[in-house]
């Protein structure tokens, strides 16, 4: 595409042209603000789940208890997913790069898709675990397992609460919620199944409680699962109708045709688009286009966005144009 030189856009229009195309930058995937930091709630819950970690191992060799130290091992686990999370939310902050042109914001993405992962693979420790105590029933241990199980239930829960505001506008905080609540699920089952089998003796109580909550983890993670996979493949976000986005670049004035239309994750708070648009006068208009990056903004939460006007020249087609081609 050809094109005149144009006057520097002044600081105020919050964007710049590079020979027909515009960067518009904003923070939020879905929201016209930038992400709330959870550093502290990252903190928080890292030194609370550390905390159980060494209570039910002092706990586990008080009553000897072997229920209690595999427990124990299972919440080191989170907290190496919270510090996964955790070191996620930082790298997203990094500043691009000549090789990272994007900087590390994926890297939010990826640590949502392993926390699914975790999740799921625990799930499918204890499945295993239960299906075996039915053919060879364990005693549960006594009181002791039900007290450190309850202390669980306020150590999960409170360290979900801290992610609870952030789980709808970031996947990787999403992540972080689900594998605390999933955790205080868990050792809420423990203290009634354990109260139970204390008073009647029925320990195949034990298993079929274990079962039942993993059929509520997994049903709440695959979500989690499904809309990680799919940003890491660049599928367009949850919530965002690319059938509505490419209507209204339909709608702008004198664009005659809009095609090379692609809409993706930067991160777990922020998209990107691209887009050819096709526009006879040839004229690069800076007002137009900040007007549309500021709409895609707050119409799709769409905040960093480049167009390209071409004039749609049949001497020199666009080889990008046909909806088949990537």
């Amino acid at each position: 595409m050809s094109q005149s030189p144009q006057p520097a856009a002044s600081p105020e229009d919050h964007h710049h042209d590079h020979e027909g195309h515009d960067h518009h930058h904003h923070g939020g995937l879905g929201h016209s603000h930038a992400p709330k930091d959870f550093g502290a709630a990252f903190a928080i819950g890292t030194a609370l789940n550390l905390g159980f970690v060494v209570v039910q191992v002092a706990f586990g060799l008080f009553a000897h208890s072997l229920a209690l130290l595999a427990d124990a091992g299972h919440n080191l686990g989170d907290v190496f997913g919270l510090l996964l999370a955790w070191w996620a939310s930082h790298l997203v902050k990094t500043i691009p790069t000549d090789r990272r042109t994007y900087g590390l914001g994926r890297s939010s993405i990826l640590a949502a898709l392993a926390n699914a992962v975790l999740l799921l693979v625990a799930v499918g420790g204890i499945t295993w675990e239960a299906v075996r105590r039915f053919h060879d029933p364990t005693p549960v241990a006594g009181g002791t397992v039900v007290w450190v199980a309850a202390l669980g239930i306020a150590v999960n829960t409170a360290t979900a609460l801290l992610f609870m505001s952030g789980r709808k506008g970031d996947l990787n905080v999403k992540g972080a919620f689900l594998h605390m609540a999933a955790d205080a699920a868990v050792s809420a089952g423990v203290v009634v199944a354990g109260i139970v089998i204390l008073y009647t003796g029925w320990h195949w109580l034990d298993p079929v409680t274990s079962l039942a909550i993993n059929a509520i983890i997994v049903w709440g993670t695959w979500g989690l699962l499904r809309d990680s996979t799919n940003l890491v493949l660049d599928a367009v976000p949850a919530g965002i109708d690319p059938a509505a986005v490419r209507g209204y670049l339909e709608t702008l004035p004198q664009v005659v045709a809009v095609h090379d239309l692609h809409i993706w994750a930067l991160s777990t708070t922020q998209t990107a688009l691209t887009v050819h648009l096709v526009k006879p006068d040839a004229t690069l208009d800076d007002g137009m286009i900040a007007h549309t990056c500021e709409e895609l903004r707050e119409r799709f939460g769409i905040a960093h966005a480049t167009i390209q006007l071409e004039r749609g020249d049949a001497a020199h087609p666009c080889l990008l144009a046909p909806a088949h081609v990537v």
